[in-house]
């Protein structure tokens, strides 16, 4: 049997890699995603972005409506909360463990 050149083996090898690098880095938690969440949107705007929130809790009072969600990367520490008035964004935050 023939053996693989040397350096079609460190082709294979970096190919694996890179695709590795990019299953890890493929996260929806980034600050890219972070800056598409805008003032306005209502939470299926942001699942469309985000995909579904870790931990997600509201409350109605009849008048007024509230709820906040949160989206965690445990790999990375990174986290993305936001809070919604009446189903719409109002206020957002951006955690990255690694800084």
């Amino acid at each position: 049997m023939k053996r693989m050149p040397r350096c079609w083996r460190c082709v294979a090898v970096a190919v694996v890699l890179m695709m590795g690098l990019c299953l890890v880095s493929c996260t929806k938690v980034n600050r890219s995603n972070f800056e598409k969440v805008q003032e306005g949107m209502t939470l299926a705007d942001v699942v469309e972005i985000l995909g579904a929130p870790t931990d997600q809790s509201e409350i109605d009072l009849g008048f007024v409506a509230g709820a906040a969600a949160k989206w965690e990367d445990e790999k990375t520490g990174r986290k993305i909360s936001v809070q919604f008035l009446n189903g719409k964004v109002q206020f957002k935050q951006f955690e990255d463990m690694e800084y």
